[in-house]
């Protein structure tokens, strides 16, 4: 477990806890975020400690062995009582409150908290976590909770803007998913400069979204913000409980409803994640997977290579299409640990270079398609969406490990159905924003996103909100507020309102959690 938490710890950003038991269901994916290196080293650590073990244990057993006697009956009851005094120590007293994760975090840097873990007990701590209906998450009374939301929420359902945003009223729209995808290597976001070449040109061409957030860490949190417009939970993941994402609202499914023929792509196991189940559950029929493609052109960890799995996408949409379409596009290349075809651009020396280097190569692969694209009939009456699935910690950034930094993505739209007198979107804006903002362009109904809002809508009221393990942010233009339900303290606190910023974010999260819990 030490070497599965050590190993965990460098992509997920947390201690081990259950996060790890949805996993077990795909043992192979469930070790995909580990390097060739760490998986060696953990192999041979543990034959080594268990030959260590074995040995000194031999050792002192034949040693001892005639010393051993099988001791009296009467000392059972000892035994047991003994046993059960182990109580005190793991609660951590006789106190009334039990010993929790809050007592050892004594630091403003999150890593130090972590590393104060114990992660054994903190597996165990987690394992027995029950909500048993009730929600951990609640500051307000509900009506208080829907009412700090609506306060600021009903003033951006509508856009505000006078100028037209599509040239066509139902546009084919392409939404291509980049794994993993952080604005701090988009050089068109102020991020570093070479990483992405083909994006940071593309940006000049479409409407680039330059205040736009991830709302979670990981797909599964980030495909049900993008096509649910719903809020990733601080411990719970919706997306692997199929008996609640099946009434979840759906984008698909209202594309559905406008006459549009919709479609997923994926060059790896759908069954990651549960998000076979989800897709189907959004109404999709028309999936393609890793099946679809042969396993010489699988990396060794995810799936198909984002080149071929893009000229798959590419191949299809070549043919004769039935319009309007919906169509969804999710990379994986750039998904760690990072195994891509031809040269590491910059280098493979560390974990940020592999990062750099795996984006630049999906940067190439988006940047072809898009060259395709333009040449086909259908491009004239499209809007191609390109938006990361989720934040990332790389390349590193300054401390506090969740700020801002690491969930802002970019968000492109492209295509010869988009305005092309606009350049920028400076809105600050996030995942679950998107479908209620793409269905009220479309002039649909959009009344069940209820966490969402229009995008469009240019007021300084604008915030993104975005949830890590036992923690939140909300910020706005003018002000971040960052909070740790661990501890029960705030991260960080910048700028003005942020008094205002906690009541909103606690609000949302017991909104989200309680709309969570009703669910079946």
């Amino acid at each position: 477990m030490l070497m599965i938490d050590a190993g965990l710890y460098q992509a997920w950003g947390i201690r081990l806890d259950t996060s790890l038991l949805a996993y077990l269901n795909t043992p192979l994916l469930m070790v995909s975020s580990a390097s060739t290196f760490q998986l060696a080293f953990g192999v041979f650590a543990w034959w080594l400690t268990t030959f260590l073990f074995i040995k000194l244990y031999n050792k002192i057993h034949k040693k001892n062995n005639e010393k051993l006697n099988f001791g009296s009956w009467l000392e059972i009851p000892i035994f047991l009582l003994i046993t059960a005094t182990l109580i005190i120590p793991v609660r951590g007293g006789f106190q009334t409150i039990p010993v929790n994760q809050s007592n050892v975090y004594f630091s403003d840097k999150m890593f130090a908290n972590h590393a104060a873990i114990n992660f054994i007990w903190n597996f165990f701590n987690t394992l027995t976590f029950e909500t048993d209906g009730k929600n951990p998450y609640k500051y307000f009374d509900d009506e208080t909770a829907i009412h700090i939301i609506n306060k600021t929420r009903n003033k951006l359902l509508y856009s505000n803007r006078t100028d037209s945003i599509l040239t066509t009223s139902k546009p084919n729209v392409i939404l291509i998913l980049w794994e993993s995808l952080s604005a701090k290597v988009v050089g068109s976001l102020g991020g570093e400069p070479n990483v992405t070449p083909n994006l940071n040109n593309l940006s000049k061409e479409g409407i680039l979204f330059t205040n736009f957030y991830a709302n979670g860490d990981r797909t599964d949190k980030g495909i049900p913000a993008i096509l649910s417009g719903y809020y990733p939970l601080p411990f719970k993941r919706i997306m692997r409980m199929p008996n609640k994402t099946r009434s979840l609202p759906m984008l698909p499914k209202k594309m559905i409803d406008l006459g549009y023929k919709t479609s997923f792509y994926y060059g790896g196991d759908l069954n990651f994640g549960n998000m076979n189940t989800y897709i189907r559950n959004a109404g999709i029929t028309d999936i393609i997977d890793g099946s679809e493609f042969d396993k010489k052109d699988w990396n060794s960890k995810w799936g198909a290579y984002d080149d071929v799995f893009m000229k798959r996408f590419a191949k299809d949409l070549s043919t004769k299409q039935s319009e309007p379409f919906f169509k969804i596009a999710l990379t994986l290349t750039s998904h760690e640990p990072y195994e891509i075809k031809g040269e590491y651009v910059f280098g493979n020396d560390t974990e940020d270079n592999n990062f750099r280097s795996a984006h630049h190569y999906t940067d190439q692969v988006i940047g072809d398609f898009i060259a395709f694209a333009k040449q086909q009939d259908w491009y004239k009456n499209t809007l191609i969406v390109i938006m990361a699935d989720h934040g990332h910690s790389s390349p590193k950034h300054k401390p506090p490990y969740f700020s801002p930094k690491k969930f802002r993505i970019p968000m492109l739209w492209l295509g010869g159905a988009i305005n092309k007198n606009i350049k920028e979107i400076n809105t600050i804006a996030s995942q679950v924003d998107f479908p209620y903002t793409l269905l009220d362009l479309l002039k649909a109904d959009n009344k069940d996103f209820i966490f969402s809002k229009n995008i469009f809508n240019t007021s300084d009221e604008q915030f993104a909100h975005y949830t890590f393990n036992k923690g939140f942010g909300t910020l706005t233009k003018e002000g971040l507020f960052l909070y740790d339900y661990t501890s029960e303290k705030p991260i960080l606190e910048t700028g003005k309102n942020t008094t205002k910023l906690d009541s909103l974010g606690k609000a949302i999260t017991q909104n989200s959690y309680s709309d969570f819990l009703k669910r079946k």
